[in-house]
């Protein structure tokens, strides 16, 4: 058996990439441990619309029954959103065992990007990538995404890095490991709900066109690994620093108190934070995504 054997490439989305038209690679991990369902559906299908009202075709990634496919149906996603936490969260780690199980993995950032590579699709777009969480000098807690940045040659577009990791330590790991962090139209690095994080990016591009310019630059120099671009929350739904910095304090020392970790502890986050801000921040992750969609098409339009 070969690679062929393993990836599975919709229709759509192949004839996109043989005929080089712009793609945008997108995860599942909102859909299966983001939000809960409905919402999850709902909120991949706007994603899904966004990419292509702006101009490319969007390929939403899983491990569905054993496969890495490229462009999943409504079904396919139907089925990772009904199944929820029950779905396996899959890392690279993680990818060998489930294709020869023939399980299903929904696909994080470092997976996605991993696939996405794979598949030939240099931009992909998602909510906020994992970094180095708070106390990592005790526990050793850093997502794999922050190595896959290192060694994977696709451009990452995000609202920064979500605000309950340690925002310093995860720009200093990416400065480390050699990865452009670039800010959209900011000098400031976004922190997920938050416009801004107090911590410099590494440059500021202020259009589609000069982000294209500088991956095509990367890529023609053959620089290994992915570049960073980090487009803030749209103001109308950033929320205030004090208020998130409260409900994230609580969430985290919940966390501790319950001994909750690994994969499960961002999920677990994520959902305090929400009952904490009564909804508000699963408002803002939604409309944090859907920017970062139209940003993503806009650049992948651009790199043709």
């Amino acid at each position: 058996m070969s690679l062929l054997d393993y990836l599975c490439i919709s229709q759509e989305v192949s004839k996109a990439i043989l005929a080089r038209k712009p793609v945008v690679a997108l995860e599942s991990t909102i859909i299966s441990h983001g939000m809960p369902y409905p919402k999850n559906v709902e909120t991949a299908l706007l994603v899904e619309k966004a990419v292509a009202e702006n101009g490319a075709v969007p390929a939403s990634i899983a491990i569905i029954g054993g496969k890495m496919c490229v462009g999943i149906s409504l079904e396919q996603i139907t089925h990772l959103g009904q199944k929820g936490l029950a779905v396996i969260k899959a890392s690279r780690r993680d990818i060998p065992v489930l294709l020869s199980q023939g399980e299903d993995g929904a696909a994080t950032v470092a997976t996605t990007m991993m696939i996405a590579e794979l598949a030939g699709i240099r931009v992909f777009a998602t909510g906020g990538i994992g970094g180095v969480h708070r106390g990592a000098e005790i526990t050793m807690d850093v997502s794999a995404d922050l190595e896959e940045l290192a060694q994977t040659n696709v451009a990452v577009v995000c609202a920064g890095a979500k605000s309950i990791l340690d925002l310093g330590l995860t720009l200093e790991y990416l400065e480390t490991k050699g990865v452009p962090v670039i800010g959209y139209q900011t000098k400031d690095f976004p922190a997920f709900y938050c416009r801004k994080s107090g911590f410099p990016v590494d440059y500021q591009l202020d259009t589609p066109e000069e982000i294209a310019a500088v991956i095509r630059v990367k890529e023609r120099c053959r620089l290994k690994g992915g570049m960073l671009i980090a487009n803030p929350i749209p103001e109308e739904y950033a929320m205030q620093e004090t208020v998130i910095s409260a409900a994230i304090d609580n969430a985290v020392q919940t966390a501790r108190r319950d001994g909750i970790k690994g994969k499960a502890l961002t999920p677990f986050l994520l959902s305090v934070i929400q009952s904490l801000t009564e909804g508000k921040s699963l408002e803002a992750n939604i409309q944090l995504v859907l920017n970062n969609a139209r940003l993503a098409s806009k650049i992948a339009g651009a790199l043709r």
